[in-house]
């Protein structure tokens, strides 16, 4: 099993981090691998959701939709794939941290790879938390300068 756990923490407010980094029409500014988000229900966010995604990863392109299965606007967000190469599911949380402009970001990754796959997930982690670092990273760089 492929379970990824990165945290970061930003000299924003939590109500804006959050607002922005579930929005799924900002991650391709903020995600590194993220090419697009197309939706394919209608919106705001919420359980039931369902965004498509195209991506680079490992030299390879990839599809996927992501369903969401819990959201609590300014402090959870959880979504699993609905279809593609890897079943995965994402988890994001957003905590004040110790003061109400500072925020503790979280973002989790874990799926089961199947078949060829298998043999690659300690690489598959390793990269996917680099990548999820420079992600939240981002998200920090591009909160941080708003102000």
């Amino acid at each position: 099993m492929v379970d990824v756990f990165t945290e970061i923490t930003i000299n924003c407010p939590r109500e804006q981090v959050s607002e922005y980094a579930a929005n799924p029409d900002k991650a391709p500014e903020w995600y590194v691998n993220i090419n697009s988000a197309e939706w394919q229900t209608p919106k705001p966010l919420q359980v039931g959701s369902k965004i498509a995604f195209k991506a680079n990863f490992l030299g390879r392109q990839l599809a996927y939709v992501y369903e969401v299965t819990e959201f609590s606007p300014g402090h959870k967000l959880v979504m699993r794939t609905a279809n593609g190469p890897f079943p995965m599911e994402t988890t994001y949380t957003w905590d004040s941290g110790g003061s109400s402009r500072t925020t503790r970001m979280t973002l989790r990754n874990k799926g089961n790879p199947a078949g060829f796959s298998m043999i690659f997930s300690p690489f598959m982690s390793l990269m996917m938390k680099r990548a999820n670092q420079k992600d939240l990273n981002k998200v920090k760089l591009i909160m941080e300068t708003r102000l």
